[in-house]
């Protein structure tokens, strides 16, 4: 069967893929101007009931109390230091709110409920023992819901905390082609559940990661009021099922595509937009031929059967950990005169692949380019381009922090590599990585973080696997605003800290962006051009979504850090900031930051290309 049928059109534009700048102040004034038409997804306000604010996967509050013209006098209201002050590495949950109470997981899988207003806990409840990384809370029929590291789906009631039903997934009785009758396996690893649990018209959808380890990926529904099991998509598919030709032998059964971060849902058309990961194994192509679906593909799923509607794969048999795994966001835009109702996806290959979400066919064009050919690592002969540009350059630069380590051969996107160490760029941690992005209704544009992280590449078959960072090369990144309508860059912002490791964005109808960094500095930056405006220290490493949220007509903002792998602490925080004076001292902790960039000789240490994930 042909795949790659559609990906034939070229749109203008398609040749740049270096070498990307700054837009001009002129593109981005007009990319500015430019209307937004209303959304078919409702802007979130005085709630922020979901990871991703709204089923679009918007980061977008209609709230505007907190403007560009008074954030300045932006004030701390207050904080709560979590797990009685422990150190707990990275917490990566995004923190819901509703009716004026918060609603986050530890790393420690202790869920809270606590007062939007004054920081009092109102309930907390132990979902399991050891530590993993939990992303976020769903809520829904007086429930909240969220995952384990045992591999079970909680319902808690949202006033109490009490367990109202558990339901454990990843078993053996659930219709693997791949099960092994004598070990009870099936598809290899069991892997383990991940990412924010959504919930959306009775149904709550549960993800997988695992992929690393070898782990067949699914992505499951359940029934938000009992549990029941409603429907499973596997990730790799198997005898019969559309795609499977795609794997070489049996390799489909421990292949990977793990759907690890939410999806986004569209109630009109009824389909489930989920981004699967990278094949497995990761960098090792040389067993499993084909072009591996449905890895490094997104996937619009019929939200009540799991039914496939249709798929794009953005890279072909993988062996970089190119994996595009972030929120899709779904938009409407104004397109020539046209409205579209798009879904944005991607990108750790920084480009980002706008698509129809009724057919995905791509909206600006797609060229399937020749690439370099590697026989051992049975490389697929061409990959796609999107039209318009990338939002960060593809190559490394030698007058930059991408320059790469003498001695060592170097690449782009897509050089192939195999027994001696390669350093390639974008890295397996750099591009858009799992950041949350976010579309402005205000501007039209989407913001996302990146990194700048060279990664040395390197397999042996059947042996050693890197993709490092190596000793004492650089790393950084900065936060890209490109326009959907023609995706290309409006402005980029450039700095010293990779943002591409959950470090979301929330846009405003303030016109502001509120992110945190890996140094526990949270910034509010103008929607217009990236200007920083205001910026706190919430004292422990930032790799979270901020929220805002709204109560009896004051708004606030708040953001949970707690650790992500560098030298700061990491105790699990939650900070909330509003426009009262500053609380005092205690609720303005400071970190030990490095010193100016023009005295060190490098950068901290990468949070990547690790993602503590599949």
């Amino acid at each position: 069967m042909d795949r790659r049928s559609f990906l034939t059109s070229t749109a203008a534009g398609t040749a740049t893929t270096i070498g990307v700048l700054a837009a001009p102040p002129a593109q981005a004034t007009e990319a500015l101007a430019r209307p937004v038409p209303a959304q078919s997804h409702p802007a979130t306000g005085r709630n922020f009931p979901k990871a991703g604010g709204n089923l679009g996967n918007h980061n977008y509050s209609s709230l505007k109390r907190i403007t560009t013209d008074n954030v300045r006098r932006l004030g701390g209201t207050w904080h709560i230091n979590l797990e009685n002050g422990s150190t707990s590495g990275s917490q990566q949950c995004a923190v819901v709110a509703q009716d004026g109470v918060l609603y986050l997981a530890t790393t420690q899988q202790n869920v809270f409920a606590v007062d939007g207003r004054t920081g009092q806990v109102r309930w907390k409840t132990n979902v399991g023992t050891d530590t993993t990384n939990m992303r976020g809370i769903a809520l829904g029929e007086g429930l909240a819901f969220t995952i384990s590291g045992s591999n079970l789906v909680y319902a808690l009631d949202q006033k109490t905390g009490a367990v109202a039903w558990t339901r454990e997934l990843l078993v053996e009785d659930q219709g693997d082609p791949g099960c092994d009758p004598e070990s009870g396996q099936c598809g290899g690893s069991k892997g383990g559940l991940a990412g924010a649990v959504v919930y959306w018209d009775g149904l709550i959808y549960v993800g997988t990661e695992g992929s690393t380890a070898g782990a067949r990926g699914r992505g499951y529904a359940l029934k938000a009021s009992t549990g029941e099991l409603v429907w499973t998509f596997w990730g790799t598919p198997g005898p019969g099922e559309y795609g499977h030709d795609t794997w070489e032998g049996d390799t489909w059964k421990t292949g990977g595509a793990v759907c690890w971060i939410h999806p986004a849902v569209d109630p009109e058309l009824g389909l489930v937009y989920w981004a699967f990961g990278n094949p497995y194994p990761r960098t090792d192509g040389s067993t499993r031929g084909g072009d591996n679906l449905f890895a490094n593909c997104l996937v619009a799923l019929d939200a009540k059967t799991g039914e496939r509607r249709w798929h794009f794969q953005s890279v072909h048999h993988d062996i970089w950990d190119y994996d595009n795994v972030m929120p899709p966001v779904l938009a409407d835009l104004l397109i020539k005169g046209r409205k579209r109702k798009v879904v944005v996806y991607g990108s750790k290959t920084c480009m980002y692949y706008i698509l129809d979400r009724a057919t995905g066919e791509p909206v600006h064009g797609m060229e399937e380019r020749p690439v370099p050919q590697h026989a051992a690592q049975k490389t697929a002969p061409t990959q796609p381009f999107p039209g318009g540009e990338p939002f960060v350059e593809t190559e490394p630069r030698l007058d930059k922090a991408t320059r790469p380590v003498p001695f060592y051969p170097t690449g782009g996107i897509y050089e192939v590599h195999w027994d001696r160490a390669t350093i390639l760029f974008p890295g397996a941690g750099g591009g858009a990585d799992w950041a949350f992005p976010s579309f402005s209704h205000r501007t039209g544009l989407v913001y996302v973080g990146y990194g700048l992280i060279n990664s040395a590449y390197s397999n042996t078959h059947g042996g050693r696997v890197n993709t490092a960072r190596p000793l004492g090369e650089y790393f950084a990144g900065g936060l890209a605003a490109v326009d959907p309508r023609t995706n290309t860059v409006a402005w980029r912002q450039e700095g010293d800290w990779s943002l591409a490791h959950g470090n979301g964005i929330l846009s405003t109808a303030g016109g502001l962006l509120f992110q945190g960094r890996p140094d526990g500095v949270l910034t509010a930056l103008d929607d217009r051009d990236g200007r920083q405006l205001w910026s706190r220290q919430c004292g422990a490493g930032v790799n979270t979504s901020p929220l805002t949220y709204e109560i009896d007509g004051e708004q606030y903002v708040a953001v949970l850090a707690g650790g992500n792998g560098l030298p700061y602490p990491d105790v699990p925080r939650v900070t909330t900031f509003g426009r009262s004076s500053w609380a005092g001292p205690s609720a303005r902790p400071r970190l030990p930051l490095p010193p100016p960039a023009a005295t060190r000789s490098a950068r901290p240490p990468s949070p990547g290309p690790s993602r503590t994930t599949p």
